[in-house]
């Protein structure tokens, strides 16, 4: 059993020209969007950030990517939020965290 990882992620670019950051945001999903259609991801957009699942080892790879993205567009700063669920004891996934949520609901 492959052990995968959730984070959740979001890169604020600072210094923008104005107060939106979508095409930012677009960016990063395009560049999830090429892991998950080689099958080393899953992603999930939020309205203020970004949950990722997948091996570990990939999903830094993945935000070093992602938290470079808004540099390669002109920005001078970018700060990035990071946090990791990586659950060793059982298999864990975004939806199953989901459900278990929804289990103690009924």
């Amino acid at each position: 059993m492959s052990r995968l990882a959730i984070a959740d992620i979001a890169v604020i670019p600072i210094g923008t020209k104005g107060p939106s950051v979508s095409s930012y945001v677009a960016d990063i999903q395009n560049i999830l969007k090429e892991y998950e259609e080689k099958g080393n991801l899953r992603y999930q957009l939020t309205p203020m950030n970004t949950i990722i699942e997948g091996e570990l080892s990939i999903i830094f790879q993945v935000i070093q990517e992602i938290h470079e993205s808004p540099f390669a567009k002109g920005i001078d700063r970018v700060a990035t939020s990071i946090r990791i669920d990586d659950r060793r004891d059982k298999e864990s996934t975004m939806e199953r965290k989901m459900q278990s949520v929804s289990n103690h609901l009924k």
